[in-house]
């Protein structure tokens, strides 16, 4: 992988002028080397730390954690400056499945990718259904294009899972549901994400499908700018079975007798989210009980339908349903917000990426509740079960046009949300214009007015 930058002073008279020169140089070719560490499932650590890819974030120390918050946000402010020229030869087709106008579309993309026009000889991945659908008709594409011979493959769900590094580079064809659905399928490392819009709303999905090929065929000679987007690690944590649990107190045992080894709860499971982790009542006619803890912490206990914890990029999602503030997807942040809080005092809350966040059901709830990752894996959480949230350490790899990001985030919640929208007051200059010809009108109707009593009278 090599980077580029669009535009540089190489040649300069200007000792200052060389100096930041050879600073910014030194620090293009350490941006590089730390996206090429994600994919190789490599983030940079601290050296006298345990290897951070040897542990989930939420079993990280402060200081662990907070590093490891800090170098993916600086790398995410340095590939904004830069076009990563990637080395692509692998590429994954994403679209949904189900969608036959988006199969047509998706076999053209392919159909493009396994042109024998194409300099490089790409090996493209589309999803196992579509190797016997007759809209794709993956036979015919290949009957049309000898030279694709063994470079059209079909991916799995399990390749995905335990193989990410198989692929170089993702299309996805679809809404930001289809990128989510991306996110899901790479747990973990996620190779840099191209999305041609093709949905309803479009805060993930930046490129026209009609001018795909341009799209690729700049992406892949001139290079891409990434975004980083912070995800979340959501780890269900199930209550280990002790005699007398109707004494059991979840708020101790969080901030009390795990710090000494007693451990109460065991692991069941985690996953990478890119838009919200919800914890609600689920089918439960009651509200839920829930406890809120930040790192060593008893921060509340909500009454509540459910609490929605999100990403800056799921700001915009049911965070923004449930009254939550919009973020702007750059900001190292956590957001927790209550749906339909039974009080008047509870307000949306804004908390830092480094901090270790759990929600739990407490021992004497009257029901249990339920909790969602991404809008899938619906869990149970019994009494005394609880969910731990924290930033992962493999964010997800977004590709961006070239152009100011935060101008481009305005433009979408202004696009698709309306963000801000009313009738502009009018100036003064323009009411007393308006009042001028209301008055003018007025007259108009009292002259008619008196004419037809004329007329009437005569």
């Amino acid at each position: 992988m090599t980077g580029q930058k669009l535009a540089r002073k190489d040649d300069t008279a200007c000792f200052v002028h060389q100096l930041i020169e050879k600073d910014q140089r030194a620090r293009e070719s350490n941006a590089l080397n730390d996206f090429n560490r994600i994919k190789e499932d490599q983030l940079p650590h601290d050296g006298g730390d345990q290897q951070l890819g040897a542990t989930h974030s939420r079993l990280l120390t402060k200081k662990q954690l907070s590093d490891m918050a800090w170098g993916v946000r600086e790398l995410s402010k340095r590939l904004a400056t830069l076009r990563l020229k990637l080395k692509v030869r692998v590429v994954f087709l994403l679209t949904k499945a189900h969608d036959e106008d988006l199969i047509s579309n998706t076999r053209g993309v392919a159909e493009w990718l396994l042109s024998k026009d194409r300099v490089t000889p790409y090996i493209v991945y589309v999803e196992e259904t579509l190797k016997d659908n007759h809209r794709f008709d993956a036979k015919g594409l290949v009957a049309q294009e000898p030279s694709s011979e063994g470079r059209l493959k079909y991916w799995t769900n399990e390749l995905c899972r335990k193989h990410p590094n198989t692929f170089d580079f993702i299309i996805t064809l679809g809404g930001d549901g289809t990128v989510l659905y991306a996110s899901w399928l790479f747990q973990r490392v996620v190779p840099p994400v191209l999305s041609f819009a093709m949905g309803s709303l479009g805060f993930l999905t930046k490129f026209d499908y009609d001018n795909f090929e341009d799209t690729l065929a700049t992406a892949f000679k001139d290079g891409v700018t990434v975004a980083l987007r912070l995800r979340f690690e959501g780890t269900v944590m199930r209550a280990n079975a002790r005699d007398a649990a109707s004494d059991r107190d979840l708020v101790q045992e969080l901030i009390g007798e795990e710090a000494d080894n007693d451990h109460t709860h065991k692991p069941d499971g985690s996953y990478e989210i890119l838009n919200d982790i919800v914890v609600d009542r689920g089918p439960n006619p009651t509200m839920s009980a829930i406890e809120i803890f930040g790192d060593d912490e008893h921060f509340t206990t909500v009454q509540a339908d459910g609490i929605c914890v999100a990403t800056p990029t799921g700001s915009t999602a049911y965070n923004l349903a449930a009254g939550g503030s919009l973020c702007h997807p750059e900001n190292p942040v956590i957001l927790v917000t209550a749906i339909c809080a039974h009080t008047l005092s509870f307000r949306p809350i804004i908390l830092p990426d480094t901090i270790v966040l759990r929600i739990g059901v407490p021992y004497d709830a009257r029901t249990s509740s339920w909790a969602s990752f991404d809008g899938r894996e619906r869990v149970e959480l019994k009494r005394g079960d609880y969910v731990t949230i924290s930033a992962s350490r493999y964010p997800f790899a977004n590709v961006m046009p070239q152009g100011r990001r935060s101008e481009d985030w305005i433009n979408s919640i202004s696009r698709t949300l309306q963000w801000n929208s009313r009738q502009r007051q009018k100036s003064f200059k323009e009411w007393e214009a308006n009042e001028k010809e209301n008055e003018k009108e007025n007259e108009k109707e009292n002259e008619k007015e008196n004419e037809k009593e004329k007329a009437i009278g005569t």
